[in-house]
């Protein structure tokens, strides 16, 4: 195959690669074959992205002789918690999938991160491979070994950290998707050049309506830049100890506003990591930490892809500041029970800030609400 590139994320005896590109899902039986110490897999994937991807993966794994059984799971962030979970333990469990196994998740974030939980807890650790179908996953859930589920305390409050044996981004996946959740992807893609690489944002300000548009070659390099970064972070910092807190860049806001959004299509991870980006630079302005240019460039490269950028974007009913914050509260990255945020001095160079006031978080909430209206 041409122009597929492999992103290496150097992880001592749990390295693996990344393998970017178009035409993966047709080849996955030759990039798993090497992997398999018996030729048999167990697939999870879900109902929509099972429709249109299932098939060509299990002919492409049958090409190599390899068989496969597939569990099809209810599309939506909903799937994310405990009864789908336990389905799936149960159903692999009914598969005989044993410690040298591999079982695949074929899907979005939400397959991604609940097969790798699923996979972690399985027979103490099972290996798995991710094929992310969604930009979201190709750039992020699907690298770094985060698993876990949603519960009614928070969003990913229960998981492990269970790295793949192999990730298959396919490019070419990447043209089905409704131009929703593509830009929903597209917000994390924008997170990278925020925390760490202001030239990324600089070629994202330039190249993001091609991008959008479909260009092929355009997609291929934002996913591979996007890799590339999150594999550097993870290996300086695998566990979240340090580093890796800077790719969570505007998920404090994020996850406070999906918990009050009910983990529904009212607004969709991306989005709010978007919003939760603005804001965070809105906060670090207003901080004295970064100029007034870079909160603005950020809401209007934002606004020119046709993302949401602010509360006032997303629609229905959304608590008070009071709430959103005692919603924060309950997020991972909280220390000592003192919010930590991801804060900026300008465009690339993000920092963790321990002592965020939050009397500035609750008044910078609270106009943001009042831009409502």
């Amino acid at each position: 195959m041409t122009g597929i590139e492999t992103v290496r994320v150097a992880l001592g005896a749990r390295a693996y690669d990344v393998r970017i590109g178009a035409g993966l899902i047709g080849a996955a039986g030759q990039e798993i074959a090497p992997l398999l110490r018996r030729k048999r897999v167990a697939i999870v994937s879900d109902a929509h992205v099972a429709a249109a991807h299932l098939a060509p993966l299990q002919a492409a794994l049958a090409a190599e002789g390899i068989a496969s059984e597939a569990l099809i799971l209810p599309p939506g962030e909903a799937t994310k918690g405990w009864p789908e979970f336990s389905r799936t333990v149960e159903w692999l469990l009914e598969q005989k999938v044993e410690r040298r196994d591999i079982v695949i998740a074929l899907g979005g974030g939400v397959i991604g991160d609940l097969v790798g939980f699923a996979s972690a807890v399985l027979r103490r650790g099972v290996r798995f491979v991710q094929i992310p179908t969604s930009l979201l996953a190709q750039v992020d859930s699907s690298v770094g070994g985060k698993t876990g589920i949603n519960t009614a305390q928070g969003k990913n409050l229960v998981g492990a950290f269970h790295q793949p044996s192999l990730v298959l981004a396919d490019i070419d996946v990447l043209q089905s998707l409704p131009a929703r959740d593509f830009l929903s992807g597209y917000g994390e893609v924008v997170k990278y050049g925020l925390l760490g690489d202001s030239a990324f944002f600089d070629w994202l300000e330039t190249n993001g309506p091609a991008l959008a548009a479909g260009d092929a070659a355009a997609r291929q390099y934002a996913v591979r830049r996007s890799v590339e970064m999150k594999a550097r972070i993870v290996e300086r910092d695998e566990t979240e100890e340090g580093d890796r807190a800077l790719l969570n860049l505007g998920h404090t806001f994020c996850h406070a506003l999906e918990k009050a959004t009910g983990y529904s299509d009212r607004l969709l991870h991306g989005e709010g990591v978007a919003i939760g980006c603005a804001l965070a630079f809105e906060l670090s302005q207003r901080l004295g930490l970064c100029s007034q240019e870079a909160p603005s460039r950020v809401r209007a490269h934002l606004r020119a892809m046709g993302m949401k950028v602010d509360l006032a974007d997303i629609p229905g009913d959304l608590p008070d500041a009071a709430a959103l914050l005692t919603l924060m509260g309950q997020d991972k990255k909280v220390i000592d029970g003192r919010l930590r945020f991801i804060l900026a001095r300008g465009i690339g160079e993000a920092f963790v800030a321990e002592d965020v006031p939050s009397d500035a978080v609750r008044t910078l909430l609270t106009q943001a609400l009042a831009r409502r209206g």
